[in-house]
């Protein structure tokens, strides 16, 4: 276990290493001219996101969970559907479809005789509200499911009180459910800002320039890497305050469990109220799936004959054999820490795991250069010791290959992994370690005879859930990979950078499909949750409201 969180705090170290001690040191230059320009438009975007997905996650998770309207059974699983699509994807459809040569304002012109832009005002998507707009609709679903299941897990008998002691279904979400539901919104939120700070294909397309183009431009396009790590020890800053933010909404609360009784927690909606609550819903799955669906289906089928080749099915190999790669090796890692954690229950050993998942809260651009740091510096000493003595040449061995970027997927999502397996872990009861030991078994024995067929299935849904992020991940990729190496990500981003959304529509779609795979485990998984609870007898005492 100390290995492997050494392992995460390599790339942690070697960030701060390169920052303090650069060859050449810029930080006046980057605070005289452009970080509090990056930090500022990283708060902004923060903020403006923050609000619209907690509005977005927190309504439409109390709607499906204590109402009752037309859809609601089909938009309690659904909304998780914009979890598939990647941000950057999404701001290249609706760039596609928003801009001036778009179909929308070329239906506009045509409806209403305008001539140029200058004879009617609309909205500009490459803009900081565009680039907030397009990552609230694939990120609230990280609020959404995590409020939806702490309102699902409230007692009811407390929010009954609160009826009988006069207030309204508002007021009684206001002052009881919102405040119990808490440290899961705060647990949500903290996702969505991470995963905010992290984008870089959204906010580079929109020319908004945060913290993490800041990274990638001061690293590719003016050769500092010591300015990069700089502006990256910045980001780990706002990273180091979500963590603290996050802890302190979840301090001192406590949580409560559904009660098994009473179908009066739910409400009937009627007439406007019901209409508002299906039109709501629907217009977040439509905006964050069904546009984003529709436009890339149909690139992609005019175009499939063309760009179905050689080159692209490659591609899509790099894709999969580099996200199988990084999934097995965080199951081996996590299944290890989660298992270690099970054997020696110290508070010292608690600290390494939980040190060892630090690698999910870094962006992917700063842990691009912290991995490629360590490398570089292995590759250099060996290709110098080699030359010296044998007279040969390594060149770049690991750094300039995909060991780094597997290595950077391994860090940053094992997190993943081993919160998963670390679950199943403790559904299984200490009596049946005890039991194998008393058969003679020794603690990799009973791993591999007992609990490993046991948290079997938590293991699988951990890898699958990493091996999507890897297919999704850009900003490593983009900066690790080595010259003339794409996957689809890249392949997505480089085209659609380009104008060329229908030549980039095929890998796009191709992303958004097999990330439907951990959404529809995580449906299920509700559903079951929901199964257990009191839904059929609600439809019969259901106040109207």
């Amino acid at each position: 276990m100390a290995a492997i969180a050494l392992l995460v705090a390599l790339p942690l170290l070697s960030v701060f290493w390169l920052a303090l001690f650069p060859e050449e040191n810029i930080w006046p230059h980057l605070l005289d001219t452009v970080l509090f320009h990056y930090i500022s438009a990283t708060l902004m975007l923060a903020f403006g996101v923050a609000v619209l997905t907690l509005l977005a996650g927190v309504g439409a998770a109390w709607l499906v969970t204590m109402c009752r309207f037309p859809g609601r059974g089909l938009f309690e699983w659904a909304l998780l559907l914009p979890f598939a699509v990647p941000a950057y994807v999404i701001a290249y459809v609706y760039t596609d479809l928003l801009e001036y040569a778009g179909p929308v304002q070329k239906f506009l012109r045509a409806l209403c005789g305008w001539q140029t832009a200058r004879d009617y005002w609309f909205p500009e998507i490459r803009s900081m509200g565009g680039a907030i707009a397009m990552l609230s609709l694939v990120l609230y679903p990280y609020v959404y499911m995590l409020a939806r299941a702490a309102f699902i897990e409230q007692c009811g008998s407390i929010r009954a009180a609160s009826r009988s002691l006069g207030c309204t279904p508002w007021q009684s979400f206001l002052r009881v459910s919102l405040p119990m539901a808490r440290p899961a919104i705060a647990v949500g939120l903290s996702l969505v800002l991470m995963e905010t700070l992290n984008d870089f294909g959204t906010v580079d397309f929109f020319a908004v320039r945060t913290l993490s183009v800041g990274i990638y431009d001061t690293w590719l396009s003016r050769g500092n890497l010591g300015g990069a790590a700089q502006i990256a020890c910045s980001t780990l800053v706002f990273v180091v305050l979500l963590i603290v933010l996050e802890r302190r909404g979840r301090k001192g609360q406590r949580h409560f469990v559904q009660s098994p009784v009473a179908g009066s927690d739910f409400y009937r909606l009627r007439g406007w109220r019901a209409l508002s609550a299906s039109l709501f819903c629907a217009l977040l799955l439509i905006s964050g799936f069904g546009v984003p669906i529709v436009v890339l289906g149909g690139y992609a089928l005019d175009n499939f004959s063309s760009y179905w080749s050689g080159d692209f099915l490659a591609i899509a190999r790099n894709s999969f054999l580099l996200s199988g790669a990084a999934a097995v090796v965080t199951a081996v890692l996590g299944l290890l820490l989660a298992y270690g954690k099970r054997l020696y229950p110290r508070r010292s050993v608690k600290s390494l795991v939980g040190f060892a998942k630090l690698g999910y809260a870094m962006p992917g651009a700063v842990m691009a250069i912290g991995v490629l740091i360590p490398l570089a510096a292995f590759d250099n000493a060996l290709d110098a010791l080699l030359r010296e003595h044998f007279g040969i040449s390594t060149g770049l061995l690991l750094s300039g290959s995909v060991f780094a970027i597997v290595f950077a997927y391994a860090v940053r999502f094992l997190a993943v992994s081993a919160g998963a397996i670390e679950s199943s872990l403790d559904k299984v009861t200490p009596s049946m370690d005890r039991a194998a030991r008393s058969l003679g078994r020794n603690s990799w024995q009973t791993l591999w005879a007992v609990h490993f067929p046991l948290v079997r299935a938590g293991l699988l849904s951990g890898a699958l859930v990493v091996f999507v992020d890897c297919m999704k991940e850009l900003p490593a990729t983009l900066l690790l990979r080595p010259f003339g190496f794409e996957t689809l990500a890249t392949h997505v981003y480089q085209f659609a950078s380009d104008e060329m959304l229908e030549r980039s529509a095929l890998g796009a779609l191709m992303i958004v499909l097999v990330g439907l795979l951990p959404v529809i485990l995580l449906s299920r998984s509700m559903g079951r949750r929901r199964e257990g609870q009191v839904a059929e007898l609600v439809e019969s005492e259901a106040p109207t409201l």
